[in-house]
């Protein structure tokens, strides 16, 4: 028996991408641009990761009212501290932002018992079961490891796709992948959620969806362009279609396991799922309405002159004197 119903994603699909190129494309800039504007006007809502702080695990006589938990401790002065459930109902993970000042480490028990006499109540005791402190320094360090990550992953790319494509088919990809992952980053400083190292290693698996996505679609222009006599829209166009039902079933079978994984990963695994599905989804959208559109605008525009070697050396004799 077939899990997916392969037959309903016919391998001749005959959409005409090209014809709405100025539509997806103006509508990826603006993205692009509501993304840049949030994270450069609202920016990341760093978690410990960067930042720094105290995180206590604490278990409660019975399961406790987290929403509860955080006003009493907000009342207490811990006013950005992060409540969230983790292992049983009864225990929770708490993450408190470092106080003006605080560089030591946060074993003193002076904050341990602030939070615990927050926590609990007269019917439900809390008590301690970790504590850690994370100090600034390290945060600072781990964000600039995480740049660092980044970086390499963009320059491997631009590598590997200038060694692979021509340096127009290279662009256009890097265009591509960088714009996937600007919108998911762009994503959580709009919405002001967590920004972990688990968020940061999900946006970098964005870039590799979104690169493996636009490499297919871009094998398959090169293809047709050595092959088919046509316009370079309509081979654009033809090539788009003949992986439409390949990028569908992958893309479609990636999101079901992401989708596993935030559903039963818990709390810790939720940033780094939510980005890889706005990834696969966005990744996908792109490499049909995004890669090969940037292929037929001014510079970047594609022609046979530039796949077919023969041709490239025709051109090179009639341009001699």
């Amino acid at each position: 028996m077939k899990l997916f119903p392969l037959h309903l994603i016919p391998n001749d699909t005959n959409f005409n991408f090209m014809r709405l190129r100025w539509v997806s494309l103006s509508v990826a800039l603006l993205l692009a641009v509501v993304a840049i504007g949030a994270i450069a006007f609202k920016g990341f809502n760093y978690a410990l990761d960067f930042t720094g702080g105290t995180v206590v695990e604490v278990r409660f006589d019975k399961a406790p009212d987290v929403d509860g938990v955080r006003d009493r401790l907000a009342s207490a002065g811990y006013t950005s501290a992060q409540v969230q459930t983790f292992g049983t109902g009864s225990d929770l993970l708490i993450r408190l932002q470092p106080r003006e000042g605080q560089t030591s480490s946060g074993n003193d028990n002076t904050t341990v018992q602030e939070v615990l006499a927050a926590a609990s109540t007269p019917d439900n005791n809390a008590r301690m079961l970790r504590n850690e402190f994370v100090g600034p320094q390290v945060g600072k360090e781990l964000a600039l490891n995480g740049l660092y990550a980044l970086i390499f992953v963009v320059v491997g790319f631009l590598i590997y796709i200038s060694f692979r494509f021509e340096w127009k088919f290279a662009v256009a990809a890097i265009f591509t992948t960088l714009h996937d992952v600007l919108i998911v980053a762009g994503f959580f400083a709009l919405t002001g959620r967590e920004f972990d190292l688990t968020v940061l290693a999900g946006l970098l698996s964005v870039m590799g969806f979104s690169i493996n996505d636009t490499i297919v679609v871009f094998d398959r222009v090169r293809e047709n362009f050595r092959s088919l006599r046509a316009e370079p829209e309509e081979i654009l166009n033809r090539s788009v279609n003949q992986t439409l039902s390949r990028t569908i079933i992958t893309s479609f079978v990636a999101f079901l396991t992401v989708l596993a994984l935030y559903i039963y990963g818990g709390g810790s695994l939720e940033g780094m799922a939510i980005s890889q599905m706005m990834g696969i989804v966005i990744g996908t959208i792109s490499s049909i309405f995004v890669a090969c559109p940037l292929l037929t605008i001014w510079l970047l525009k594609v022609t046979k002159q530039d796949l077919l070697p023969k041709a490239k050396e025709e051109a090179a004799l009639a341009r001699r004197p």
